[in-house]
């Protein structure tokens, strides 16, 4: 997933940046409420972590300018502004959950779980998990298990499961793959992602387990039970 966090104090950031990124997630950084709103309308991001304080234009005005763009992108407050009344302020300017400083950042994952489950239903109907045959995958804390064993990946493995999973049923391509997860905007020539495959299919499909992960060929691959 891809996480964009508005916030202007750099310690504040870098934490949350940091456990995001070791769950294997990708995190863009705004320090100011004018950066976070261009980056929030010219990306795409799956949640944005929203501060109120923040110089050039306060989290309340990016997230109502957000809103009236039309964008649905889930947000999470995260403000030391905790009352009561804040938080009626700030879920009615169109937030999606609002959490108060400090706070756990155990609590910080599943608040992110909650508002990306409500936002994509059709992709998480398992408890916040994406699931398809028996194999389950849970994004924010980048677990993977089929049917009842855990499934060790690494982030690159994961990523690639993570995107099938997302276009379960559908053909990914080659270049589809790269841009995901490796961020190229070009083929780089290398058998990467003949590698990385190659070792998740050793991973998912076990003998004696309906295969998952199949190659279309001529096309690319596809995460289907048939």
């Amino acid at each position: 997933m891809k996480f964009l966090i508005i916030e202007d104090d750099r310690p504040t950031a870098e934490y949350l940046r940091q456990g995001l990124r070791e769950l294997g997630h990708a995190c863009d950084h705004a320090s100011s409420g004018l950066d976070g709103l261009t980056q929030a309308l010219t990306s795409h991001y799956d949640a944005i972590i929203l501060d109120r304080n923040l110089p050039q234009l306060d989290g309340l005005s990016v997230l109502q300018a957000i809103r009236s763009q039309g964008q649905r992108v889930p947000v999470l407050i995260l403000s030391a502004q905790g009352q009561v009344d804040d938080r009626v302020l700030g879920l009615n300017a169109g937030a999606d959950d609002y959490l108060a400083k400090p706070c756990s950042f155990e609590e910080l994952v599943a608040r992110l779980s909650a508002i990306v489950r409500r936002g994509e239903p059709e992709l998480q109907p398992h408890g916040g998990k994406m699931k398809v045959a028996d194999l389950e995958l849970d994004p924010l804390r980048r677990t993977a298990v089929r049917n009842g064993r855990s499934i060790e990946l690494s982030t690159k493995e994961y990523q690639i499961v993570e995107y099938l999973m997302r276009h379960a049923r559908q053909v990914v391509t080659r270049t589809m793959l790269l841009e995901a997860v490796w961020d190229y905007g070009f083929d780089p020539g290398t058998n990467v992602i003949d590698v990385h495959i190659s070792r998740l299919r050793t991973k998912i499909d076990r003998e004696g387990e309906a295969p998952l992960l199949h190659t279309v060929r001529g096309a690319g691959y596809r995460l289907s039970d048939h």
